[in-house]
């Protein structure tokens, strides 16, 4: 059964793997997630299971989404996501998913929003090499040749130039879950994850098999 839940990034660390092997992982506060909606392919034209995630007051909630947590008969939630899945028959409105859903050793694909950077030039943004340091060279950091010489010329679409940075939605596919703590609603992955501690993160299974 393929599955999926919200989690927020804690941070990163250290951990002695049961062969001895120090690894490098991300904790990541896993749910609990609550199933706010059940969307079917009858109804919406799709499968779908709407969760909410975190706790906030009500004061904090529009008048259109306290009606979905009160028809869940759900308290409400600050972030509201929508699971597709071929098979929701398991799933039914006010149902809980917890850290637990995951176990280690697994395989999943981790989605999140990047840290943005700003307005970042061509050298840090795509990787674009300098040009001579010398004091001869007057063309240090620049974006270099836009376009050829012909006339009329014209910047190509997709040309690499400078702009902004980061702040875009990243997937990092096919990464092991080391450790799950059910009791304390972590998941520790291997490696890094998309963007900077407090983020909000989706897990679920990976495509890649």
């Amino acid at each position: 059964m393929k599955k999926a839940i919200l989690a927020k990034k804690v941070g990163m660390t250290q951990i002695f793997s049961d062969d001895g092997k120090l690894v490098g992982v991300t904790a990541l506060t896993a749910g609990p997630c609550v199933v706010v909606q059940k969307k079917t392919v009858e109804k919406e034209g799709y499968n779908a299971v709407k969760v909410g995630f975190e706790d906030i007051k009500i004061k904090r909630t529009t008048k259109p989404v306290k009606g979905q947590f009160d028809k869940a008969g759900v308290t409400p939630l600050k972030f509201l996501r929508e699971f597709r899945l071929e098979d929701i028959t398991t799933y039914e409105t006010g149902d809980t998913i917890t850290a637990d859903a995951f176990k280690a050793g697994e395989r999943v694909d981790v989605s999140g929003v990047s840290k943005g950077k700003g307005y970042q030039g061509a050298i840090k943004r795509h990787n674009q090499s300098r040009g001579p340091m010398a004091h001869g060279s007057k063309y240090h950091r620049g974006l270099g040749s836009l376009s050829s010489g012909t006339t009329p010329g014209r910047v190509k679409k997709g040309k690499k130039m400078p702009g902004h940075m980061g702040a875009r939605k990243v997937t990092a596919q096919n990464l092991e879950i080391i450790r799950v703590d059910a009791e304390k609603n972590l998941i520790l992955i291997k490696g890094a994850v998309p963007g900077p501690n407090g983020a909000l993160i989706f897990i679920r299974d990976t495509v890649k098999v």
